[in-house]
């Protein structure tokens, strides 16, 4: 920092706020720390009554916040990520399309473990619409040394396999079958009110109901009707109905045997913790897809929100949910059935 006249101020660096005061109008900072000085503003910064300046001095292995905040973005910034322009060491990001947001979580703790530099995120795993605010990030001081900044991305390079730390997938067009299942529907004896509330849920995203059907207790039916779907080219199936422990459910033997890999069958998440998740591979060796296969307890019919709507975004892009991943739902995983549901604005499904 060194202290030079105002008028020889063009291309300089502001050390610190420059602050206006007008009587009854304005107290303000009419010029930020970190701007830089152009030969209009000199006249402006002589007005109120700054005739020195204590500017930024360039020396070897120091960065500017602006400079460090470009990095800093870069260690952040993957694919559908916008970005706003650089402002007091600060930059946003934004999504530039539909999507599902991923956060690496270790990646973002190693950044934010250096100090003097920050990122700050939304939670991972949800939907994003384009525009979306995802993150920002912001150098702390107004410069900041260069080995400490590069400290810190070989960290995050380090945790995220030399990804970015976050990204954004995309939502993909999916063929969605249907598997109603249970004795009182087959027959008629009550309305089928599950089938509509998971179309609704499937509108929100870009899907197609390309089969329906219902069936009985009658786990081979149900098997081969979730095989049927996958030959007619489905890439995910969703089964309602028998997934509790009574003798009759057998929903989750007739997803099993498709030969499918079951990723869990339960989950600790309330209301939804008779859910099974699991994973078909279909096609031949080499040219195959993965279907997906969701058995959905009796909740998602009447909650609101539920474990279906936690791990839907992920299925429409195409995001492998493992076990651990489950597991970790279990704090956050208790919806509190709100009389205004103001999910995903809420703490239902963040996790640890």
């Amino acid at each position: 920092m060194k202290l030079i006249r105002t008028v020889d101020a063009e291309g300089a660096v502001l050390c610190h706020d420059i602050t206006q005061i007008i009587k009854g109008v304005t107290k303000d900072a009419v010029f930020r720390k970190g701007h830089i000085v152009t030969k209009e503003d000199i006249p402006v910064l002589l007005s109120v009554g700054k005739d020195q300046l204590y500017v930024w001095e360039q020396e070897e292995g120091i960065l500017h916040e602006n400079d460090a905040a470009q990095i800093l973005c870069q260690m952040c910034q993957g694919e559908y990520i916008g970005r706003s322009q650089v402002k007091e060491g600060k930059i946003e990001l934004t999504a530039e399309r539909d999507g599902l947001l991923k956060v690496h979580k270790e990646g973002l703790k190693a950044v934010n473990s250096f100090g003097e530099m920050m990122i700050a995120t939304r939670h991972g795993n949800f939907a994003v619409k384009k525009g979306d605010k995802l993150a920002g990030t912001r150098i702390i001081p107004l410069v900041i040394r260069e080995d400490k900044l590069e400290g810190a991305r070989k960290a995050a390079m380090e945790a995220t396999g030399g990804k970015p730390i976050l990204s954004l997938k995309p939502f993909t067009h999916k063929k969605v079958g249907i598997v109603t299942t249970g004795n009182e529907v087959f027959y008629g004896r009550i309305e089928d009110t599950f089938t509509p509330v998971i179309r609704q849920k499937l509108a929100e995203f870009d899907s197609e109901v390309m089969d329906h059907v219902t069936w009985n207790d009658d786990d081979k039916k149900v098997t081969a009707s979730i095989l049927d779907m996958i030959e007619k080219g489905a890439d995910v199936v969703i089964c309602t109905g028998g997934m509790s422990v009574d003798p009759d459910d057998k929903t989750p033997l007739a997803i099993k045997n498709t030969g499918a890999r079951i990723v869990t069958y339960g989950a600790p998440v309330l209301p939804g913790a008779m859910f099974l998740l699991a994973y078909y591979e279909a096609g031949e060796e080499g040219r195959g897809r993965t279907v997906t296969i969701m058995g959905l307890p009796g909740c998602v019919m009447y909650a609101k929100r539920t474990i279906f709507d936690l791990v839907l975004p992920r299925v429409m892009a195409e995001d492998e949910v493992f076990p651990e991943e489950l597991a970790a739902l279990g704090q956050g995983g208790l919806c509190l059935g709100c009389p205004v549901c103001t999910f995903p604005n809420c703490g239902f499904g963040k996790g640890v």
